[in-house]
């Protein structure tokens, strides 16, 4: 029996639960799969995290280094982000140059980001024009079912929420690392984006592999901590109408909400051991 066929039937078992309000692995529309976040994973990354949603797995490396501004923020830091999937995490991942949905994952994620503000830029320099602090967040999905846009986002705005960046100063026109502990990253608002798909007249939140190769179109968005909507990419072969999309907006705010809860404790946890081991260093000297 061949792919397409498979595709076809699973499709038509999808619309029929879907007809009835229920979904494949009997979750409600706006339910989410559960989310496990766990920081500083990696402990020679400036920061760093590993989720999980529902079987998605993915973990995000931070490195924090001096750089060079690009030639129209000279007062401003860098922040990019990056995604790579291995070929371990599903069989149709093969090794080679990232292809057009790696690309876009990795920029959706980037710019949800970027455009909630989440880091401090201005606060990021360490000669304007010349030096400031650059920002690398890598994602690398080591297990697929679904749902990368958010794992993603997840896995980097947590670790961007556990790291921790020395500090620099000019010296004879070149940045050198100041002694002292590192501190946390300069975090203004926390980003939390929500991914939702289309499948005929239904909307479902968080689609895993199956629903997500049965998608008519996909909607990500990206709420900041004050509930407002800072970034937003659609994709898909079909669209979505005016009132899908409001209805989209008012779940990404509310389902949004409840996760952000999570990034909070995690920085507060963050921040406690930060502070333990600081006291602790003291303590040494």
């Amino acid at each position: 029996m061949s792919t397409t066929i498979i595709d076809s039937l699973k499709r038509t078992k999808m619309m029929d639960l879907l007809s009835t309000d229920s979904r494949i692995d009997g979750r409600r529309f706006d339910e989410f799969r559960p989310i496990s976040i766990k920081p500083r994973t990696i402990p020679k990354a400036n920061g760093s995290a590993t989720v999980r949603i529902g079987d998605t797995e993915v973990v995000c490396g931070v490195k924090i280094q001096p750089d060079r501004p690009f030639p129209d923020t000279g007062d401003r830091g860098i922040f990019i982000c990056t995604a790579e999937l291995l070929p371990l995490s599903h069989p149709s991942v093969e090794t080679g140059p990232p292809g057009p949905d790696v690309i876009e994952l990795a920029r959706v994620v980037d710019r949800g980001i970027r455009e909630s503000h989440m880091l401090e830029m201005g606060k990021m320099v360490i000669q304007e024009n010349k030096s400031v602090v650059g920002v690398f967040a890598d994602n690398v999905v080591v297990d697929y079912d679904g749902n990368l846009f958010d794992a993603c986002s997840f896995a980097a705005t947590a670790a961007l929420l556990s790291s921790l960046t020395p500090k620099w100063e000019m010296v004879d026109d070149a940045p050198k690392m100041v002694e002292g502990p590192p501190e946390p990253l300069p975090i203004n608002t926390i980003p939390t984006s929500v991914t939702m798909g289309r499948i005929g007249d239904s909307i479902i939140v968080d689609p895993n592999a199956d629903e997500w190769a049965c998608l008519d179109a996909r909607i990500t968005i990206t709420t900041n901590s004050d509930g407002n909507i800072c970034a937003l990419q659609k994709g898909g072969h079909d669209g979505l109408v005016l009132d899908q999309i409001k209805d989209c907006g008012k779940m990404s705010a509310a389902i949004g909400a409840k996760i952000r809860e999570q990034f909070v404790a995690i920085q507060k946890e963050c921040q406690q051991a930060t502070e333990e081991d600081d006291s602790t260093t003291k303590g040494d000297d």
